[in-house]
């Protein structure tokens, strides 16, 4: 069980090697399932203060807004500039840890299991763990493919979770983008997402295809005045300044 147990961190630690030197959206979804799983080994293995500082530490620097712009901004044009979207308040709250939990630990706990020679046992949660890990790490990736990015035309909001297909907001329409205030009556695309929204003022309605139909009688699909959550809001209107759009 104990050399099992060793291959496998030796595996992830190769997996999470990979990821941190090919700056991509998947190579992020890596690094924040497989970096917790630090923390989870040390405090299986009993280690010292100095092992679980540094696991902390590294958890930090897994989840800081800057890590994951560098890995989304990997694939992404040269004129282009992406911000990663907050995840939704609900998810974050609620769901996020046990989907993780179970993504990571039933598979794990299925191997350990076969390893210590309780064979029935092991292959049940394999059975079981593996295709729910399948779904639940596809889920715990869309999170890390939700951003705002900066094109020559304007900006896109590429958000699965609350649009059907990307938006695109031409310069020729936006009126202003600007920190939210308080009480807005804009649509909110956030998915109750924690921190301060940013606002986003058309001259005119662009239509869109929302992800969930509003039940409102005659909802068309298209507005002038919306919300969306970036993790770093300051370093988008600091970008909207740079690409000449009007900030209020």
């Amino acid at each position: 069980m104990r050399t099992t147990a060793s291959i496998g961190l030796w595996a992830v630690w190769a997996v999470v090697v990979v990821a941190t030197l090919v700056p991509h959206p998947m190579s992020l979804t890596a690094l924040r399932v497989a970096v917790p799983g630090v923390v989870a080994a040390v405090a299986w293995a009993g280690s010292s203060v100095g092992a679980w500082a540094a696991a902390i530490v590294l958890v930090g620097v897994a989840f800081l807004p800057e890590t994951a712009a560098w890995f989304v901004n990997g694939p992404a044009y040269p004129n282009e500039r992406r911000f990663l979207l907050r995840p939704p308040g609900p998810v974050l709250l609620g769901g996020l840890l046990p989907a993780w939990a179970l993504a990571v630990g039933l598979p794990a706990a299925g191997v350990l299991l076969i390893a210590a020679e309780r064979v029935v046992l092991g292959v049940l949660l394999l059975v079981i763990g593996l295709p729910l890990a399948v779904v639940l790490l596809r889920a715990l990736h869309g999170l890390s493919r939700r951003w705002v990015v900066f094109v020559p035309a304007g900006l896109v909001l590429h958000d699965g979770l609350a649009l059907a297909d990307p938006v695109l907001f031409q310069k020729k329409v936006v009126d202003s983008i600007g920190l939210a205030p308080a009480g807005t009556d804009s649509l909110d695309l956030t998915k109750g997402a924690l921190g301060p929204a940013v606002e986003l003022l058309l001259n005119e309605k662009v239509p869109m295809v929302l992800a969930v139909p509003r039940r409102s009688a005659g909802e068309s699909g298209a507005s002038a005045r919306l919300l969306f959550s970036p993790t770093r809001p300051g370093a988008v209107l600091a970008e909207a300044v740079r690409r000449g759009l009007p900030v209020s």
